[in-house]
């Protein structure tokens, strides 16, 4: 998968946060006298309209001394010193920001993201992961820790996430995911992006992928790298007009058609997000790795979305592409309405499309109907209690 711009037509391998481990709890950072422990903002409902612009520039963001009332502030040598200075062999992912090693500050492991000066993202997408990440906190967020800015130095620092991203659990042969761990999945990042939407100030997230979805110690999933967030239309505007940056598969059509970026862009990357926790099959797949593997999927191109939407609603054909490796012995009403959800999500249409909060209450209903159902089932079971 890759980040693109149309307008650079310019490709960016995306941040694969894949193999960090051990969430280890974080501890207050030291301060030469006695202070508070540092406390992490929480905006919901109007508070998100208090919330702080993204700075233009590194020079306009040191002077945001907001922003310091959230984060820890790092030197370059401490991070070099967290990481080994910068060792190979701590390198757990690499992308177009640059690289992502794993560190140890204060006790606890971390991540460490540098961004690489001559890659393709620059300030504008750091400072745009500081400034959100910065301000929101939310279960469903991973938490950014603190960030360095030193001369020409760009590195943001974040907790640990134990089972590295859903990318990859979901596309690996060995894929051990059960059906109701993919439904967890799925509500964990719904609510975050519900959150996300229901400010004030609507941030859109705008590159919802599953390498973006990390997993911690408990596959708890969590919203990483902010760096393509935008702030959502207000005062009544319909939508943002902006340039077209995303992944490839997982932008919305008329996203891609006319730039205008609203809220149910997001709604449509989930929907892609979620076909593939379904299928079990990438966005998009070459062709020559589908022949390879013996696949037949009945179209002539390799979008996910293309070919398997329509099968989607049609229950008896449903059950020719669910993932076997969920353990479904066979298909029940959770699944037809999580395939009729992800089906509601793709439209073409966005005004069709549910809100991430609708969203939301039918991956929970979905959910309690599961934990009824094996509440019975093992009730019923042979020697259960009477």
């Amino acid at each position: 998968m890759h980040r693109w711009l149309v307008a650079s037509c310019g490709d960016i391998r995306a941040a694969r946060l894949s193999r960090r481990r051990g969430d280890a709890p974080k501890s207050a950072p030291p301060s030469p006298s006695p202070s508070p422990p540092r406390q992490r903002l929480r905006k919901t409902g109007s508070e998100a309209a208090m919330m702080l612009a993204v700075p233009k520039d590194v020079e306009e963001f040191r002077t945001m001394s907001a922003y310091g009332n959230n984060l820890e502030l790092f030197t370059y040598d401490q991070l070099r010193a967290a990481t080994g200075d910068f060792s190979a062999e701590r390198i757990v992912g690499e992308g177009g920001f640059g690289v992502v090693y794993k560190g140890v500050i204060h006790g606890a492991e971390v991540a460490v993201k540098q961004l690489n000066p001559d890659g393709h993202q620059g300030d504008r997408e750091w400072l745009t992961e500081v400034s959100y990440l910065g301000q929101y906190s939310h279960p469903n967020l991973v938490e950014l820790i603190g960030y360095c800015c030193d001369d020409d130095h760009r590195l943001l620092v974040y907790e640990y996430m134990a089972n590295g991203s859903l990318e990859n659990h979901l596309f690996r042969r060995s894929c051990n995911l059960s059906w109701t761990t993919r439904v967890k999945i799925a509500l964990d990042v719904a609510r975050g992006l519900a959150f996300l939407h229901g400010g004030d100030r609507p941030i859109i997230y705008r590159d919802f992928k599953t390498s973006n979805i990390l997993l911690d110690a408990d596959a708890k999933a969590k919203l990483s790298d902010f760096g393509l967030a935008k702030e959502g239309p207000r005062g009544g505007k319909t939508h943002v007009s902006t340039r077209v940056m995303g992944t490839y598969g997982y932008a919305a059509p008329e996203y891609v058609a006319t730039g205008h970026l609203t809220a149910m862009s997001d709604v449509y990357g989930f929907g892609v997000v979620l076909l593939e926790m379904l299928v079990g099959r990438r966005a998009l797949e070459p062709a020559a790795n589908r022949r390879a593997a013996g696949r037949r999927d009945g179209g002539g191109g390799c979008s996910l979305v293309d070919w398997a939407r329509p099968i989607l609603i049609r229950s008896k054909k449903l059950e020719r592409i669910v993932d076997l490796r969920m353990g479904l012995q066979q298909l029940h009403g959770g699944v037809e309405r999580v395939a009729r959800l992800a089906y509601d999500c793709l439209s073409q249409n966005p005004k069709v499309r549910p809100s991430m909060g609708r969203v939301v209450q039918t991956l929970e209903a979905v959910l309690a109907d599961e934990h009824r159902h094996h509440a019975a089932a093992a009730a019923a079971a042979p020697g259960a209690a009477e």
